[in-house]
Formats: C-alpha cells, sequence, structure tokens
C-alpha cells in the first residue's frame, strides 16, 4: 500500500472522529435546552459511519486494499423528551409541562472519550508513517 493511501485512511479516520465529537458537543450543549412542545426540543444526533472499501491495481493480487471511513449522514437519536411539571416556567403548557432533550450526559461522555482516543490513534498512524518515510530516505543515503 502506497503511503499516499495510508494518509488518505488515517486522515478520513480523523475526520470522521471529528464529526464525532462535534456531534457529542453539540448534544451536551444542548443537554438543558427546554421547549413548550414536544415538537420544538432538542433531539440528540448520531453520526452513521461507512467503510468505503478499494482495491488499488498494485494490492489486489494479494488482498491488502484499504479502506476509509465515510460519514454518510448525521441523524436524529430518536427518543421522546422528557417532560417536567414546571408550571412557573415560562415555557410551561397549559398544563404545566415543560419538554427536555433526552440526552444521556454518561453515554455522550464516553462517546467523547472513544471518539478522542480513535483521533490520537489517527494522530499515531501519521507520525509513524512519516517516520518510516524519513527512514526509507536515509537508507537512500548510505
Amino acid at each position: 500500500m502506497a503511503f499516499d493511501s495510508l494518509y488518505r485512511i488515517a486522515a478520513s479516520a480523523m475526520d470522521a472522529q471529528t464529526v464525532r465529537l462535534n456531534t457529542v458537543a453539540s448534544n451536551l450543549a444542548n443537554i438543558d435546552s427546554a421547549a413548550g412542545r414536544a415538537e420544538d426540543v432538542y433531539q440528540a444526533r448520531k453520526p452513521v459511519f461507512a467503510a468505503v472499501y478499494h482495491n488499488d491495481r498494485l494490492t489486489r493480487g494479494v488482498g491488502m486494499g484499504g479502506a476509509h471511513v465515510q460519514v454518510l449522514d448525521v441523524v436524529s437519536a430518536g427518543r421522546e423528551p422528557l417532560r417536567r411539571h414546571e408550571p412557573d416556567n415560562p415555557l410551561a403548557d397549559s398544563s404545566g409541562y415543560v419538554f427536555y432533550a433526552d440526552v444521556n450526559e454518561i453515554e455522550e461522555m464516553t462517546d467523547m472519550m472513544s471518539a478522542t482516543r480513535s483521533f490520537e490513534t489517527g494522530i499515531e498512524v501519521l507520525t509513524r508513517v512519516k517516520s518510516m518515510q524519513q527512514a526509507l530516505l536515509r537508507l537512500g543515503e548510505a
């Protein structure tokens, strides 16, 4: 596999994890957002990833084709809003209920830690590929 393919694969993984971190940040930022109607409540979002496989002509025979990550979409988590009785809240409906986003803070923080570690792995791959390229250049000097 060529070095440029390794760079593209690692970069696509890092781009995907950036999208994931952005959705986590958005979900956490809106954790306490309220609305007067269930339809107006913030809906937590989740990215949908797909592996896109490719085999170039140099690696097709030995089964070493690479795959990069593609973000297909960012979709709503589809959770029902939380309903709280708060008659003094200015957003309360006629029955005194206010609706809040159903965002699980622990789930979001876990997702954030996982995305951060995956991003760091991408950086490590890029660092090692760069080191390999420098070692190859040094071989040519001898």
